[in-house]
């Protein structure tokens, strides 16, 4: 942990660099509060980040994969 100039403690936990991962799959969005389908942001092939306790870790035929919901998606990475 570290400490900043105004007193401020700072554990390494917080400093940590998200996690990231590859879009294979994405549902069809969800329902926004007007009642319509509000599309994905990302897709299939993106590059996101996302936080160290963000979705769910499952395997699937011998492979490991995350669901999550995008609002835990921090960012996309562009290349």
């Amino acid at each position: 942990e570290r400490k900043t100039a105004s007193g401020i403690v700072i554990p390494d936990a917080a400093t940590e660099k998200p996690d990231q991962g590859e879009i294979v799959a994405v549902g069809n969005g969800k329902v926004n509060n007007d009642g319509k389908l509000q599309a994905m942001s990302v897709k299939v092939g993106d590059r996101v980040l996302f936080g160290k306790y963000a979705g769910q870790s499952f395997k699937m035929d011998g492979q490991e994969y995350m669901t999550m919901r995008e609002d835990d998606i921090i960012g996309v990475v562009e290349a």
